[in-house]
């Protein structure tokens, strides 16, 4: 997984704490996480796609979220930036090699590896798909209650 989905879900939280009343630029956001700002627009556009965030044109431009945190998962940022496909894709090699010449009936069944992988992928989309970015910020503000006013006053400030 690239460093994208970190930075995508990440923004999210940020455009939360600063409230959605003005749009922050992509050179204002990637400056707080210090990132390229170019890198960074293409995740934010593939969240714009996604529904997750809206993009407001022009000199006071920027993103802001589309929809409320509670309503977004994780495996929402993730599909968005990382796209639907499965992260495993089984090529059948058990029937190169020694394989080649074993009859096709033995080879109905998914193999073992695939089986294991896409259990787990299901697995792991169901987990991300439960948690929403609400849980993060919740848990953030948990553990670090001032952190979103302290972001606040360096995106006024700075």
């Amino acid at each position: 997984m690239g460093a994208g989905v970190e930075w995508a879900a990440h923004c999210c939280l940020l455009l939360d704490w600063l409230g959605n009343d003005e749009a922050v630029s992509t050179a204002r956001l990637a400056a707080g996480f210090e990132i390229p700002p170019a890198y960074l627009n293409k995740q934010l556009q593939a969240l714009v796609r996604a529904g997750i965030l809206t993009s407001v044109p022009g000199a006071r431009g920027g993103f802001r979220l589309d929809r409320p945190l509670r309503k977004i998962t994780l495996m929402d940022v993730v599909a968005a930036i990382e796209g639907p496909d499965e992260a495993f894709e089984c090529t059948e090699i058990r029937q190169r090699g020694p394989g080649v010449d074993t009859p096709k009936r033995l080879f109905r069944r998914p193999c073992a590896v695939d089986a294991a992988m896409r259990s787990a992928e299901l697995q792991w989309r169901r987990a991300l798909a439960a948690r929403t970015l609400a849980d993060l910020r919740d848990t953030v503000d948990r553990s670090a209650p001032d952190l979103g006013e302290q972001l606040r006053d360096w995106y006024v400030h700075n």
